[in-house]
């Protein structure tokens, strides 16, 4: 912490903006954790003081205190350990996400968009910044697909435990006959990447379309063909955009999309770990799901990984998707 402070504190320090603001994050980092680490020892302190008063028939009260000061430590501790497992060299980045519903028309559809709604809603909980970038309605209702960003510390390191298969078992609004079906639809999580990491592309090997923008984005929505969708011919990858209001500015914003999901590509190639990877691409349906999300007949989302379960499945979709996240940062921290 003094080293940086040195660091920060010398006068060419910002002949490299990049890297000096990346300094000034790494020491904004260690100050919070610093805090933690206080915070932390103060409470423990006043525990133990409460216990002393508990155990001098000083009333119930102490004991609740006492309770108070040790959960608060627990959960200091709990967040001090995600974020020494959130240290990969991709975790601190924003994220981009993509949604895609698996078969099954309209109820699949809706689903995908039920999942945009619970990762808008938990984004909006934890203070981050997001943006959707390229969406495609469904035909009746739900979507197509959407791809959207997410901004704020750690949004990659938090939402790559996002991706997989998402399975929804419900009675059909849909359906005439109320009948249960289950659904499917896909997250795929990327990090995004700035100018600091090069990631070559040849124009050679990219198909270039032009479409006009559908869904929600004012006045230009539908007047011109200002929405891109490019297409990398030696993987099949495709990144969209159709949020800005030129070709121009779409196109750079969907070549973004595009490097980021290639760099992810190549570090599951270096890393001999195409696991995650596989597990994304496997078919959208039965038995490749992370999560299940059951409202009939009975209401409960159970993580298949984690074997995490919470009966509260109205309050998940609503964004409340933490305690899946830590859990399977924790397990996978362990392994």
């Amino acid at each position: 912490m003094e080293e940086l402070s040195q660091i920060s504190s010398r006068p060419d320090f910002w002949n490299d903006s990049e890297k000096a603001q990346g300094i000034l994050k790494e020491q904004g980092a260690l100050k919070e954790i610093l805090k933690t680490w206080e915070e932390s020892r103060t409470n423990l302190e006043e525990a133990r003081i409460y216990l002393q008063l508990a155990e001098d028939d000083q009333g119930e009260e102490a004991f609740k205190e006492t309770e108070s000061r040790i959960a608060s430590v627990a959960l200091a501790l709990s967040e001090i350990e995600l974020k020494e497992i959130l240290g990969g060299p991709d975790d601190g980045r924003n994220a981009i996400v993509s949604l895609h519903p698996g078969a099954g028309g309209t109820e699949a559809q809706d689903w995908a968009d039920m999942l945009l709604r619970m990762y808008l809603r938990w984004a909006d909980r934890k203070g981050y910044k997001t943006e959707i970038l390229e969406y495609q309605p469904g035909e009746e209702a739900g979507v197509k697909s959407v791809t959207l960003t997410v901004e704020g510390e750690y949004a990659y390191g938090h939402l790559k435990a996002e991706a997989g298969i998402h399975r929804l078992v419900r009675i059909s609004p849909f359906d005439a006959n109320s009948r249960r079906h289950t659904s499917f639809a896909s997250v795929f999580v990327y990090p995004e990447i700035d100018d600091t990491v090069k990631v070559e592309i040849n124009e050679s090997d990219l198909r270039i379309d032009t479409y006009r923008a559908s869904g929600a984005g004012g006045q230009h929505v539908n007047k011109t063909d200002s929405a891109v969708r490019l297409t990398h011919l030696p993987t099949g990858i495709v990144a969209a955009c159709q949020n800005e209001r030129s070709q121009h500015k779409n196109k750079a914003m969907a070549m973004k999309i595009l490097r980021s999901r290639l760099y992810d590509l190549e570090l599951e190639k270096q890393r001999e770990k195409m696991e995650i990877y596989h597990k994304t691409k496997k078919d959208i349906a039965w038995g490749s799901q992370i999560r299940s999300y059951v409202l009939h007949p009975y209401r409960m989302v159970k993580d298949h990984r984690t074997g995490l379960e919470i009966g509260n499945a109205d309050g998940v979709l609503d964004g409340n998707i933490e305690r899946f996240i830590q859990a399977y940062l924790l397990q996978a921290g362990k392994n």
